[in-house]
């Protein structure tokens, strides 16, 4: 069983950029005008979400279970990881073949740009903020896959730790931090020599990182911990913050001040809250309640909403972050994941 089918929860019908369907619906503001939302379905799409309409505009489907998303810094691209239809739903047998891919797509014309077949079972795809890479981790190989941004061709490969999972990149494009779920560490990848420069322990079954823009802190949910690991990445310390039951991303908001911790728990005892941790203090500032199953996390650019994906409610929640409280659901697609928004 791979550790990844602990997230993975169903796959979906076709599309592709010939014969794709897209469905849409009338949003008031034009696309150049409006700043838009993704989720990522392990049902076999990916939502569109308009934030000043508060539902769902589009939905792309796909062959496979969608995992996660994440739009690029210029707001130009969004790029998903598909993992191919398994067997039964669950787990492969060795003769499938699980070589996963890495769909970019342009977010304002609604039109494939390009597809790039990856490793096998690709979990997570982040942009440097530089614009040069994108790079998609490959649970199944214990590797990342590092993509040209401009070209989309892949240039190098990189060996990690086991089970390669969620991962953030530094603010200065210099580092990614790779959680490795099959093990107790984090896979510092240099993005100069695109090798690994050394791993961090930090806990149980890490899920996710996070990466304060000053490149100083790193966070790291502990699945099996039911914790955040706060590491000082100066002096190797690090401190562990009780959150929820099973969480799975987390998500710095502007500013470095909070983390954003979704609790997923497990499909037959989901968790169903957002922590809320101050950095500075290494202290809970708040336990928000939301729909079953939290996994997905992102802030707004003005940092005034949270967004968090509800896996098994098929929902988004919409967190007003002065009141720490739910203040709209939206129902998106089968099994909602990632999410990311344009900046």
């Amino acid at each position: 069983m791979l550790i990844l089918s602990l997230f993975l929860v169903g796959c979906g019908n076709t599309t592709n950029k010939e014969n794709g369907k897209t469905e849409k619906t009338q949003v008031s503001k034009t696309n150049q005008e409006a700043r838009f939302l993704f989720t990522a379905n392990e049902g076999g799409s990916i939502s569109k979400i308009s934030p000043n309409e508060q539902k769902v505009i589009s939905t792309f489907k796909f062959e496979g279970a969608v995992h996660n998303i994440q739009v690029s810094p210029n707001g130009k691209v969004v790029a998903a990881t598909v993992i191919p239809e398994m067997m039964n739903g669950h787990g492969h047998d060795d003769s499938m073949d699980m070589t996963g891919k890495a769909i970019f797509f342009d977010p304002i014309q609604d039109k494939i740009i390009k597809e790039v077949k990856v490793g096998n079972h690709p979990a997570h795809i982040v942009f440097t903020e530089n614009g040069k890479y994108v790079m998609v981790t490959n649970n199944e190989d214990n590797t990342v896959s590092v993509i040209d941004a401009k070209n989309y061709a892949i240039v190098k490969t990189i060996p990690t730790g086991k089970g390669p999972h969620g991962f953030r990149i530094s603010k200065d494009s210099q580092f990614a931090y790779v959680a490795n779920m099959g093990e107790d560490t984090v896979s510092v990848l240099n993005l100069q020599t695109l090798k690994e420069d050394k791993k961090i322990k930090v806990g149980e079954t890490p899920v996710t990182t996070g990466i304060t823009t000053d490149g100083k802190t790193l966070v790291v949910t502990l699945n099996k911990e039911n914790a955040l690991a706060i590491v000082d990445l100066a002096s190797g310390k690090v401190d562990k913050v009780r959150v929820g039951n099973g969480p799975a991303q987390v998500y710095i908001g502007q500013g470095d001040q909070f983390a954003y911790v979704a609790n997923q728990g497990t499909e037959d005892a989901p968790s169903h809250s957002l922590t809320k941790v101050d950095l500075k203090s290494k202290q809970v500032a708040a336990t928000i309640e939301t729909g079953k199953g939290s996994h997905g996390v992102v802030t707004s650019p003005d940092n005034k909403l949270t967004y968090v994906t509800n896996m098994f409610e098929n929902t988004v929640n919409v967190i007003d972050n002065s009141q720490n409280k739910v203040i709209k659901t939206i129902n998106v697609g089968k099994t909602p994941n990632g999410i990311s928004i344009m900046p």
